[in-house]
């Protein structure tokens, strides 16, 4: 009987030592979450202050209106309606012009005004304004404009210091590391979303000329582009730039790594425009 109650009292003991593990396993995780959730929001607290929402205007050109030719018969009929050759002796019809309005994000990335973005938020744009914070807006002009890798350079006049985020290494980022997205998406200002590097070095998604995408699952929408992607230590690795999907966001969000841009914003700044050297050589696969 004795040897009994021995027994019991250790598998009681055994036990009660497994739920207090279980305990402080489950505190322990607790605290994890806790601690990530403050990891997070330490860097999106330093990092929201140098973002910025970015309204532009813009011109542009919508269809033509359709008149018939005076002549209903003979060969100008049909080359005008069939393939689009205006008759003879008659210009091409002008196309009404329209303003729109549209919105996208920013980086400030210098004390004194200079603001990274996207080429298709500002490229185009006859006036550009940006909201800094919550209250303060400001005429911008555009520094320069690099097409072939969808970065823009803006400007604010300003005689006080901006805040601003450092740039950080993309080529340092791993597939799987976290990171979070800033912006504007649909006008929310200062929307911070999470997420991990899907991959690295995405190209042929026909955006751009030269392409060489992270590729995020950090929830991008539109009014998202232009903002930053940023890293465990509150640098920017990326311009968030696009999206897959037509029907808003999928889980597949595109950015500019922070490295080609610094590249393209030094010649901005210097020269406004992007000099490249090339070779005549055209490269193909072996068949």
């Amino acid at each position: 009987m004795k040897q009994k109650k021995q027994i019991a009292t250790i598998f009681l003991g055994l036990w009660l030592a497994a739920l207090c593990s279980a305990a402080s396993m489950e505190n322990r995780n607790i605290e994890v979450l806790k601690e990530t959730g403050d990891a997070f929001s330490q860097i999106a607290s330093k990092a929201i202050p140098a973002v910025v929402g970015i309204k532009v205007e813009m011109e542009t050109e919508g269809p033509a209106g359709q008149q018939f030719p005076n002549w209903p018969f003979g060969n100008d009929f049909f080359d005008y309606f069939f393939r689009g050759v205006p008759p003879q002796g008659q210009e091409p019809q002008s196309r009404p012009r329209y303003q729109e309005t549209a919105q996208g994000s920013g980086i400030i990335v210098s004390k004194d005004g200079y603001i990274l973005t996207n080429n298709h938020v500002v490229g185009n744009a006859t006036s550009i304004r940006v909201k800094i914070g919550e209250e303060t807006e400001k005429e911008a002009k555009l520094i320069g404009a690099d097409p072939d890798t969808d970065v823009a350079v803006i400007k604010v006049e300003t005689e006080e210091e901006l805040p601003t985020i450092t740039m950080g290494d993309s080529d340092a980022l791993q597939v799987g590391d976290w990171v979070l997205a800033i912006g504007n998406p649909f006008g929310l200002s200062h929307t911070v979303t999470a997420g991990i590097v899907s991959a690295k070095g995405r190209s042929n998604i026909h955006l751009t000329t030269y392409e060489d995408f992270i590729q995020t699952d950090a929830a991008i929408n539109p009014g998202n582009s232009g903002g930053p992607l940023i890293d465990y230590d509150g640098k920017v690795v990326g311009i968030n730039t696009a999206i897959i999907g037509s029907s808003g966001n999928i889980g597949i969000g595109l950015a500019i790594p922070i490295n080609m841009a610094r590249q393209v914003y030094q010649q901005l700044i210097k020269t406004g425009q992007v000099v490249r050297g090339f070779l005549g050589v055209s490269i193909q696969d072996l068949t």
